[in-house]
């Protein structure tokens, strides 16, 4: 299953952050690999910048919950 829109999830930004919130899209890039939009549990702190939402990478979703 591609498409994780209302789904819970759980992971792992950049592979610096762990993150969890609500997937509001999912999306198939350019070249066939699907992102998601993430609007996060709480917010994280990134390079200096405070992110409410990311987009991750579906390899960088680890667990789904409540779809």
């Amino acid at each position: 299953m591609w498409n994780l829109e209302k789904c819970r999830v759980t992971g792992n930004y950049m592979g610096i952050a762990p993150v969890a919130g609500m997937v509001t899209e999912s999306r198939v890039k350019y070249g066939g690999t699907v992102c998601h939009t993430v609007e996060l549990d709480e917010p994280i702190t990134v390079f200096g910048a405070i992110r409410e939402r990311v987009i991750l990478d579906n390899w960088e979703v680890e667990k789904i919950y409540e779809c």
